[in-house]
């Protein structure tokens, strides 16, 4: 019961997927989001999130925009100033934290190893600038700087006894990026198009040897490069949808705290999903990675509210030290069956993926199966003013 809380109401690092229009959102959203994703081969943790997102603009004032999104277990909040820094350049103020977002799952060719794996809780406040500088363009370019301070408390799972965690430290992280265009945080929005490229390092207070005997370290400082193209689009009179992104990255100094990790089907659990259907979520640990995902959306029915869904990835990729495995090209395909409301507040979907180089039991081949939920309150009352109340009184009567 421990280990199913933990998680599957643990917030999934989402909150910083930017809509398509701006950094600060312009538009009032109101979201609950619920997914999970489990192996059918071989034993893993039972992956999944569960929030309540609310973007609201004008917050007591005009130019203030309040994000924030609440789980049971973690909060994560950014209030936005419109304009305070110059008349397109925006400043972000967050603080997050709470159990179980620095989770580590430890999988080593295909297999979990819950001894080498561990909780991990954290505390944090950042600081953000975005800039447009194409102000009056259809497609906006922006410049993005994030810098946050971030602890990170360990505590023991099935953790071996003579394992020892990684000292609880403070992180020092800042991003700089350049985002054209962008994505709706909504499961599946009907046109998106996006090209960016981002920095970000991180630099450990505390760092050193941990494991057993001291087998693994904890990099004083990390870097990470990766850029990305995306592009969604649905046809007007079909429906059909087509979703394509590729992504690239490259590192220094990347461990297995740091690393790039690849695998699942969670297309909401992070900014940059890095899916590959059939194997673990988050399963590869990867220093430098180049991953291609697709998905076709094809209606079932005259009123498109049933929709059938085929997914394809592949990536290439070199490991973090100590998590290699046989070979570098890591493929999987899926099928999923969408469902969408006629008043556009609900939507879901289903997917079953099979992984063609997933290691299990030294065989080639692993499947999984997802499911992810989007409640969208804004969509059923676009209208109506949305009150703080809201969060607390969904979650005293549903958890």
């Amino acid at each position: 019961m421990r280990r199913f809380v933990a998680l599957s109401l643990v917030l999934v690092g989402f909150l910083w997927s930017l809509p398509v229009v701006a950094q600060i959102d312009p538009d009032k959203r109101e979201l609950i989001q619920f997914g999970f994703d489990k192996g059918i081969e071989g034993a893993a943790p039972l992956e999944g999130y569960g929030y309540y997102y609310l973007n609201e603009p004008n917050f007591f004032h005009t130019n203030v925009t309040l994000r924030l999104a609440l789980a049971p277990v973690y909060l994560d909040e950014e209030t936005g100033f419109v304009g305070l820094l110059g008349p397109h350049t925006d400043l972000g103020v967050g603080v997050a934290g709470g159990g179980f977002a620095d989770n580590y799952y430890e999988f080593r060719a295909g297999k979990y190893l819950p001894q080498e794996s561990f909780y991990g809780h954290s505390l944090e406040g950042s600081v953000s600038v975005y800039h447009l500088f194409n102000p009056g363009d259809k497609i906006p370019l922006y410049g993005v700087f994030r810098i946050k301070e971030h602890y990170s408390i360990y505590a023991r799972d099935e953790t071996a006894d003579n394992f020892k965690l990684p000292d609880d430290h403070s992180t020092i992280d800042w991003r700089a990026g350049l985002r054209f265009g962008g994505r709706e945080p909504l499961l599946h929005p009907d046109l998106a198009m996006e090209l960016s490229a981002w920095y970000e390092g991180q630099y450990r207070t505390d760092s050193g040897n941990y494991g057993y005997n001291g087998d693994r370290d904890l990099e004083p400082n990390s870097e990470l490069f990766w850029a990305r193209g995306l592009l969604i689009y649905t046809f007007p009179k079909s429906k059909q949808s087509f979703d394509v992104s590729l992504t690239a990255g490259t590192s220094f100094n990347a461990d297995r705290l740091s690393a790039y990790r690849l695998g699942g089907d969670l297309s909401m659990s992070t900014e940059f999903p890095l899916l590959i259907p059939g194997y673990f979520d988050e399963e590869l640990s990867a220093r430098t990675f180049v991953c291609f995902n697709a998905q076709y959306s094809i209606p079932l029915d005259a009123a498109k509210r049933w929709s059938v869904n085929f997914i394809g990835s592949a990536a290439d990729m070199s490991y973090v030290p100590g998590e290699e495995q046989p070979g570098h090209f890591n493929s999987g395909a899926g099928v999923g069956l969408g469902f969408n409301s006629k008043s556009g507040v609900w939507r879901a979907l289903a997917s079953y993926g099979y992984g063609f180089e997933a290691i299990r039991d030294d065989n080639r081949g692993a499947q999984n199966i997802a499911v992810m939920l989007e409640i969208n309150l804004a969509a059923k009352h676009p209208n109506a003013p949305t009150r703080l109340d809201h969060i607390t009184g969904f979650f005293l009567n549903h958890f």
